[in-house]
C-alpha cells in the first residue's frame, strides 16, 4: 500500500518552499506525534512548556494523531516536518522509497510487550507455542518472536487498544505498552505479568525522522529543534509538571495516576536514558544497532529492497 502511494508522495514532497515565519517572527516546525498526547511525548511538551523552542527561534507545533493515521505517510507526504516512530519502521518506510530520516532517539529502548495474567504457564517467549496473542497486524516483533523461538502455531488476534478481553479471559495474551494498559489492569485488581520484547534481543529506538528534502533544506533549524526537544527530555524526567499540564489539557482523558504510573514505568525502565540514568545519552543512536536490526529485518523478509541502514539515520544533528 505504500509503494502505490510513493508517485503522490514524491509529488508532495517535491513542494518544499522558504515559510512564511511564525509568530514572533520564529521559523515554523511541525512535528506529527504517533497518538494524542500522554507522557511518553513528555519532552517535547516541555521543551514547549519551558520555551526550549523559542529560546532557539522555532514556533513547533505538536500534532495529534489517531490509531489509523500514519506518521510516515503524513511526513513523507509534507503534512509536517518530523514525525514520531520506531527505527524498524524507519527501516521499512526508507527500504519502501520513502524520503525520511531518523534525526534523534527519544527512548533508547522501546516499552513494547506482551501482558499475561499471573497464572499463566507463558513464562517465557518459547512458551507463546500454541497460545493466541491479540497484537497488531502484521507485528514485526511477532515475525521476530515466531522466528527467533522457531513457534509453529501461534494465533494472532486483531489488537483492540483495550484490556477489556485481557479482563474477561484469564489466559489472554495482549501486546502493550508496558507504560500505559498495566495502569487500567491494577486498577481493576487483576494481577499480571509483562515480558518486554526487547529481552528477546528485537530492540528497537523509537525515534524522531524527518523529511529528507527539509534535513537538506534546514540544517540549522534542524539541529535547533533535536537539540531542544532533547533538553525537554532531560528536563521531563526531573520536572514534569509543565508538560502534563499542557497534556492533560490537550487529552483530558489523561488524568494524574495514570500520567504517574507512565512516568514510574518510564523512569524504572531507563526507556529513555538507556543505561546512563544521568540523562546525556538522551538522543543518541548506534550506527551497531541500526545495522543489527536491519538485519533482523532483512532476514524476516520485512524489508524486500535492501537498504543501507546509515541511509536511515544521522546522528549530525544531535548536541
Amino acid at each position: 500500500m505504500i509503494r502505490l502511494l510513493l508517485p503522490f508522495l514524491v509529488i508532495l514532497s517535491a513542494c518544499h518552499t522558504e515559510r512564511p515565519p511564525g509568530p514572533g517572527g520564529r521559523f515554523s516546525v511541525s512535528l506529527q506525534a504517533d497518538w494524542y498526547p500522554q507522557p511518553e511525548h513528555g519532552g517535547f511538551y516541555t521543551a514547549l512548556a519551558k520555551g526550549y523552542y523559542q529560546a532557539e527561534g522555532l514556533e513547533v507545533t505538536i500534532l495529534p494523531v489517531g490509531q489509523y493515521t500514519s506518521t510516515y505517510q503524513v511526513v513523507s507526504s509534507g503534512g509536517a516536518d518530523f514525525g514520531l516512530g520506531s527505527s524498524d519502521q524507519v527501516l521499512t518506510a526508507v527500504s519502501n522509497g520513502l524520503p525520511v530520516r531518523s534525526v534523534f532517539a527519544f527512548m533508547q529502548h522501546d516499552p513494547q510487550a506482551i501482558m499475561m495474567h499471573e497464572g499463566s504457564p507463558v513464562r517465557d517467549f518459547s512458551q507463546l507455542e500454541g497460545r493466541a496473542i491479540a497484537a497488531q497486524s502484521g507485528a514485526t516483533w511477532l515475525k521476530f518472536l515466531v522466528s527467533q523461538y522457531h513457534l509453529k502455531n501461534v494465533r494472532e488476534l486483531p489488537a483492540t487498544h483495550s484490556v477489556a478481553s485481557f479482563l474477561a479471559d484469564p489466559n489472554y495474551i495482549q501486546q502493550i505498552f508496558i507504560t500505559s494498559e498495566p495502569f487500567f489492569v491494577q486498577q481493576a485488581g487483576v494481577a499480571y505479568r509483562t515480558m518486554l520484547i526487547n529481552t528477546a534481543g528485537y530492540d528497537p529506538y523509537r525515534t524522531v525522522f524527518g523529511h529528507q528534502r527539509f534535513l537538506d533544506q534546514h540544517p540549522e533549524e534542524a539541529r535547533k529543534f533535536v537539540r531542544a526537544s532533547v533538553k525537554g527530555w532531560q528536563e521531563y524526567l526531573r520536572d514534569p509538571g509543565p508538560a502534563n499540564a499542557i497534556i492533560q489539557q490537550r487529552n483530558p482523558a489523561q488524568k494524574a495516576a495514570q500520567m504517574g504510573f507512565t512516568l514510574q514505568a518510564l523512569r524504572e525502565g531507563n526507556f529513555i536514558t538507556g543505561a546512563d540514568t544521568s540523562g546525556a545519552a538522551i538522543g543518541r543512536m548506534d550506527p551497531a544497532r541500526w545495522a543489527t536490526m536491519n538485519q533482523q529485518l532483512t532476514r524476516l523478509g520485512v524489508i524486500r529492497h535492501p537498504v543501507d541502514a546509515a541511509k536511515a539515520f544521522t546522528t549530525n544533528f544531535l548536541p
